[in-house]
């Protein structure tokens, strides 16, 4: 469907064209090369972080993370239900159990008090999500996780460049993931990273990603042998979507601010025309960037169809993962969260990107305000 405003919209220039294009007309290093430790030290440094890891997605990152650190069968961690699948799917994939506790409704992320009552002696990491921008209450998460000697991994996917307090997530935990995937602030199509102070940990995630293989060199542009001297993936990313990264990343700042921008004029339009609407919270001393803009609207189901039918697109984040048929049909989930359930019912995630304009913003605002006139409410 050609939607008249869409739910996202990559933030592009000219500079996107001329990195790839420069990777392409190379005729080499399309697979590896030297685009791959620039843009993970972008990221590294943009976060402050010693070491960055790139990898072919964010699940990918997440997975070869897990196995990095030895979490493996006969363990939990702690993760939300209020997330995309693959945050639980990455903790199945080494063998361990994925533990859901309950959120909390203000930033949607994992609720501190719920996370205390879930850490059992099988429990070896906490694993929260920032949620479309917003950072989750990671400085108390932090210190349950010191206080129980628990690992702390953050799925930042969403959420390059927010901030607590002046400190950018990803920098909390004992590792990190942030994904570059398509609707995030900054993407290269399919991607991701791992950013950590540990070199230890950085060295393990090199072998895992490129099939255990010893990279002293490059592989494609020499004949010297390197061994395999670990099991590994091929998790690789390309050189082509590094040089993607790395002009991206010289933009985020400005889109993070665009934004930022364009979420206070939607939140000022719908607080003055629509007041029963709850529009994003975000606590004193968090910086929210809004890769998403969450609503909380009656009638939600009505509501996403009608603007569908006005060329809206809005879609529900996140429908609980322990609903999904494999964890409740399959793996036979049954979890207790109220909160993440009663918001599971009144989310609605609206269209936002830098450039989107304020007149599709206005549009927005007067469809959501004509649904409403229309079942009565207004």
């Amino acid at each position: 469907m050609s939607w008249k405003v869409p739910l996202f919209k990559i933030y592009t220039d000219n500079e996107d064209i001329e990195q790839v294009s420069e990777v392409i007309i190379s005729g080499m290093n399309w697979a590896t090369g030297p685009k791959i430790p620039e843009f993970e030290k972008k990221v590294a440094d943009y976060t402050r972080m010693n070491y960055a890891v790139s990898f072919n997605s964010g699940t990918s990152a997440l997975h070869a993370l897990l196995i990095a650190y030895g979490i493996g069968a006969g363990d939990e961690v702690i993760v939300p239900s209020f997330t995309f699948i693959s945050t639980a799917n990455s903790v199945k994939f080494v063998g361990a159990k994925p533990v859901f506790a309950d959120i909390e409704s203000c930033t949607y992320g994992l609720n501190p008090e719920d996370i205390r009552k879930k850490i059992t002696d099988k429990t070896k990491a906490i694993m929260p999500i920032h949620v479309g921008g917003c950072p989750c209450r990671i400085e108390e998460i932090k210190e349950i996780a010191e206080e129980s000697d628990l690992l702390l991994f953050e799925d930042a996917a969403e959420s390059l460049g927010s901030m607590v307090n002046g400190r950018k997530v990803g920098t909390f935990g004992d590792s990190s993931m942030f994904s570059f995937c398509g609707p995030k602030v900054i993407t290269t199509g399919e991607g991701g990273i791992i950013v950590t102070n540990s070199q230890d940990i950085f060295e393990k995630l090199k072998l895992l990603r490129s099939h255990g293989r010893a990279d002293t060199k490059d592989y494609f542009s020499t004949n010297e042998y390197m061994d395999y001297v670990s099991l590994g993936y091929n998790f690789r990313m390309s050189n082509i979507t590094a040089a993607l990264g790395i002009a991206q990343m010289n933009k985020i700042d400005k889109a993070i601010e665009m934004r930022r921008s364009n979420s206070d004029y939607l939140t000022k339009k719908l607080n003055d025309e629509v007041e029963f609407v709850k529009t994003p919270c975000c606590p004193k001393g968090y910086y929210h960037l809004y890769q998403m803009y969450t609503i909380r609207a009656p009638n939600r189901d009505e509501l996403m169809n009608y603007l569908s039918k006005k060329g809206i697109m809005a879609k529900v984040y996140f429908p609980p993962v322990h609903e999904s048929h494999y964890y409740k049909n399959i793996l036979h989930y049954n979890t207790d969260l109220p909160i993440t359930n009663e918001m599971e019912n009144c989310v609605l995630t609206l269209p936002m990107y830098p450039d989107l304009s304020r007149e599709n913003m206005d549009y927005v605002v007067d469809c959501i305000k004509e649904f409403y006139v229309g079942i009565g409410l207004l």
